[in-house]
């Protein structure tokens, strides 16, 4: 069975996929499909991540097919400096530096930081979900994708009427970089890149011509940089920006899809969560394993590098198959057993690992942490749609739902929230 994102068994059941590479005698192995080298074992995917002088990161935001030429076009238009993500040392080093000094990445910093913020948007979604008590709601639009959203624009100092527009930019580059659309939608989607790129340079240029003194992340970085391109540029302030508003809430988006599924698939798990809610950062832990909102990311070799008795030559794409790295049965006992009490469930890689290992971790898990016991505690009858069987959009990164339908059972809304009225609810968040 071959890892192919884009049909068949990976849009439906990607583990049984990456069981079969997992059992394969051959521990690194070539994809003609996609042109890269997959490697799976968590040992190795570890590796990879840890040794920046092997594995760069100059391609891990380059399509991962060959553009149509007039999308092509429209992408070289596009002036966006490598800074943390896409960059090796020394630039990474210094923009990553000043993200850590700008972005709250801890999780005391995170909670004091970003908790308010966090807990008045879940508070919000949460009662509009109470108002469609009786329906069948579709969890990702609804809760899933849009609370780190809402998170990520108030942490940027974005204003709400932009969500729209910058969703679907998000969701386009997602698209553009790590699917494979037909020609007409990558120009489309190259176009709307563009737009989401200028949209920050805008941003930034009208925090620079104004007043700097506010708390949204963008104000941050550019009294960090204060005026000195040594330390940041302009642009390199706008990329970042550009970098977290995908990366701050897709990845999110997706560990929220992931947690809900296993949580409403098994009734105990729910009301579990609704009745111990410190059970909820273990469960969390489980879901990242279980299934990575990212579960492949890419790196080009830098020299040749053997791995698994394999040796990969210099210059070839590699993909890190985070999804197959954490159900390793060499690290992890009965690995496709969803266990939320596991011990070592915390030694999954759905983060990352060394000096690229995510700088939103803490934010994600505050996130999800919040948003889940939350839910719980206030819907303890909510369940999927019986039948309700995922399907994940075509790509080679991303492992994001297509949908989430759930019923939002009305004689189980919490009787606290139940007799209140929407706008109690709502007041009650603020």
């Amino acid at each position: 069975m071959e890892l192919s994102p884009f049909a068949g068994t990976y849009l439906t059941d990607p583990a049984a996929v990456w069981r079969d590479l997992l059992h394969r005698p051959e521990e690194v192995h070539y994809a003609d499909d996609l042109g890269m080298w997959l490697i799976t074992r968590h040992e190795h995917v570890r590796q990879a991540f840890g040794d920046p002088e092997s594995f760069g990161n100059a391609l891990t935001l380059a399509p991962v097919y060959e553009m149509c030429p007039e999308a092509l076009a429209v992408v070289m238009r596009l002036d966006v400096p490598a800074t943390t993500a896409a960059a090796d040392s020394p630039v990474h080093t210094r923009t990553r530096q000043a993200l850590r000094a700008t972005f709250a990445n801890t999780a005391p910093r995170v909670s004091a930081q970003y908790g308010p913020i966090v807990r008045r948007r879940v508070d919000e979604l949460v009662a509009g979900l109470v108002d469609r008590r009786g329906e069948v709601v579709d969890l990702i639009p609804e809760f899933a994708a849009l609370l780190p959203l809402l998170v990520v624009v108030d942490i940027l100092g974005v204003p709400d009427r932009d969500v729209a527009r910058i969703r679907g930019w998000a969701d386009g580059q997602i698209a553009l970089i790590w699917g494979r659309p037909e020609p007409a939608e990558q120009v489309r989607l190259a176009q709307g890149l563009l737009e989401f790129w200028h949209y920050c340079q805008d941003l930034v240029a009208r925090r620079m011509n104004g007043d700097l003194t506010g708390d949204d992340f963008v104000s941050r970085a550019l009294r960090y940089r204060d005026g000195d391109d040594s330390v940041l540029t302009a642009a390199e302030v706008a990329s970042m920006a550009f970098n977290l508003l995908v990366a701050g809430h897709e990845t999110t988006a997706g560990l929220l899809a992931h947690g809900l599924e296993q949580a409403l698939s098994v009734p105990g798990r729910w009301r579990r969560m609704a009745e111990e809610p410190e059970s909820v950062p273990a469960f969390l832990e489980e879901a990242l394993r279980f299934g990575p909102a990212i579960d492949g990311w890419l790196r080009v070799t830098l020299r040749p590098v053997t791995i698994g008795g394999v040796t990969i030559p210099a210059g070839a794409r590699c993909l890190l198959v985070i999804g197959a790295a954490n159900r390793d049965p060499a690290m992890f006992a009965h690995p496709d057993r969803f266990d939320p009490d596991r011990a070592d469930a915390k030694d999954h890689l759905s983060f990352g690992y060394g000096p690229h290992f995510c700088i939103g971790a803490a934010l994600a898990r505050l996130e999800a942490r919040i948003a889940l016991a939350r839910l719980a505690e206030t819907i303890p009858g909510l369940r999927l749609v019986p039948g309700h069987a995922s399907i994940y959009k075509p790509n080679v990164a991303f492992r994001a739902h297509q949908a989430l339908p759930a019923v939002v059972d009305v004689a189980t809304v919490h009787k606290e929230r139940r007799d209140d009225p929407p706008e109690t609810v709502r007041a009650r968040a603020a």
